[in-house]
């Protein structure tokens, strides 16, 4: 019953919150609509940050700590 309850209230919390509006619409499209939209150059960018992810993955130390002890640094 209680349960029952917890989630009937939760639904109804749930259908009754609206969002709220963040900006009023203009004819102006926001900063990031037009970055998003515009393609120059972005894929070179996401590959360099890419090659630089995998080299982190360089870093990662391999441990022989069972979960039990203290790692030693």
């Amino acid at each position: 019953m209680r349960r029952k309850l917890t989630v009937a209230l939760l639904a109804a919390a749930a259908f009754a919150i609206t969002p709220a509006v963040a900006q009023v619409t203009t004819d102006v499209p926001p900063e990031t609509v037009t970055r998003t939209g515009s393609d120059d150059g972005q894929f070179w960018y996401n590959l360099i940050g890419l090659i630089g992810l995998l080299g982190l993955r360089g870093l990662w130390r391999d441990s022989d700590n069972d979960g039990y002890t203290d790692d030693p640094v």
